[in-house]
């Protein structure tokens, strides 16, 4: 299997090679300026990467829902445990820059969705039929366990579904009401709170098609140029980490080695962006302080050039606990701590000196942010409102839970 970046080809993977199959950079990649790694465990080499490290990569960029991956691999007429045969069929618009098997392009083959009545039909499809799976010309495929479409969003506000390898520029999330509603405004609240308290963050707004209510979240893999909207390569620290989708959750039945918050900062110094270690310590502080318990290692990423790493935007978060149905558990530990209103100041100097960053700098962030986040609580509530989609209900319910994070938080910071 052949993976390109555009018209590029990146290298191959060799499905004959005994016992199992190996990596290669193709030799023109290697002399191309511009040229950046598959992944921070794969560097660019002339060497043979086997498979031990090249699958766990590759599997992390699949659907993690059993019951999505095994619909989507029934309508491709594939095995479901076939990683290479899945990414043949769906890899030409995935997480990162990468296309498998066939290049991708950065032209605007969209097939458009002309009415809203259309995309709620879209939407009320996609649980028995994952990404458009088997659709004509639409290959595609984003990891995550939430049901979501790649879409590519017009100058006009119309939605499209990228074909013929095209990019997308936007991820679609529906909403699900039967199970966390409110997801939709949930999630476009905690991620432009982010944004006011200066945090980088993806960038959303909310929709609707008909009742059915969606986000749209702006890829930041993802840059237009001119006509052209070209792909940037990424990868998620479970990538990073070269462990599976399984090893995502610090406390998760997986029996092998498995992430927590100082593994992520080791690494993030590794690979050259030891000047961001800030950065990503305030990303876990207000993934505490917004009730974000699903703040896992695949809800982090960086982004890879040939000029380094740097850490990606923050996505998907929510505020969990407005939901009964959610687990109170964090992701990832804060000095021992899994319930996030047991942090106490002790438990974020031990996390601090377990990342190797000063207890005292490091609460001081988690001091500001607090304070920072309450100050713009209705804020981002009235720039949730004004977008598409409305108000919802249970923002006032998200303000007031994270309100109360907060200053319990700091609260109990000096002890």
């Amino acid at each position: 299997m052949d993976v390109f970046f555009e018209k590029y080809l990146v290298g191959s993977i060799d499905t004959d090679a005994d016992p199992a199959p190996l990596f290669r950079y193709a030799p023109e990649w290697l002399t191309l300026p511009g040229a950046f790694p598959m992944s921070t465990t794969v560097p660019l080499s002339d060497k043979a990467f086997g498979w031990d490290i090249v699958a766990p990569w590759l599997v992390n960029l699949l659907p993690e829902d059993a019951d999505a991956l095994r619909m989507m691999a029934r309508i491709l007429d594939v095995p479901d445990t076939d990683v290479l045969a899945l990414l043949e069929r769906v890899g030409r618009d995935t997480s990162g820059a990468l296309s498998f098997s066939e290049r991708g392009t950065t032209g605007s083959t969209i097939i458009p969705i002309n009415s809203n009545a259309d995309l709620k039909k879209v939407l009320n499809e996609l649980p028995a039929k994952p990404f458009l799976a088997g659709d004509e010309g639409v290959s595609m495929s984003l990891a995550g366990v939430q049901t979501k479409l790649a879409v590519r969003l017009f100058d006009d506000g119309r939605i499209g579904i990228p074909v013929d390898g095209a990019p997308s520029s936007h991820i679609l999330k529906p909403d699900s009401p039967g199970r966390l509603w409110g997801s939709v405004h949930n999630e476009a609240f905690c991620l432009t709170l982010a944004r006011r308290v200066g945090l980088p963050a993806a960038a959303v707004t909310t929709g609707k098609a008909v009742e059915r209510e969606f986000l749209l979240v702006e890829r930041y893999d993802r840059v237009q140029e001119g006509e052209l909207l070209r792909r940037l390569h990424q990868e998620d620290f479970c990538q990073a980490l070269g462990l599976p989708p399984g090893a995502k959750y610090q406390h998760s039945h997986y029996h092998g080695q498995k992430g927590s918050f100082p593994r992520m900062m080791d690494r993030l110094r590794e690979v050259g962006g030891g000047t961001q270690v800030m950065q990503l310590w305030d990303m876990l502080v207000f993934n505490v302080l917004s009730c974000n318990t699903d703040a896992h290692l695949k809800n982090h990423s960086l982004i890879l050039s040939a000029d380094g790493v740097r850490l990606a935007p923050l996505y998907d978060v929510m505020c969990a606990s407005v939901w009964q149905n959610i687990t109170r558990n964090m992701a990832l530990d804060v000095g021992g701590k899994r319930v996030g209103e047991y942090i106490e100041g002790r438990h974020w100097a031990r996390e601090a000196e377990a990342c190797g960053i000063s207890p005292r700098r490091a609460l001081a962030r988690v001091e500001y942010l607090s304070q920072r986040m309450r100050e713009e609580l209705g804020a981002a509530a009235h720039d949730v409102a004004a977008m598409p989609a409305g108000p919802h209900a249970l923002i006032a319910l998200v303000r007031e839970v994270i309100d109360q994070r907060c200053q319990t938080i700091q609260d109990t910071l000096s002890k």
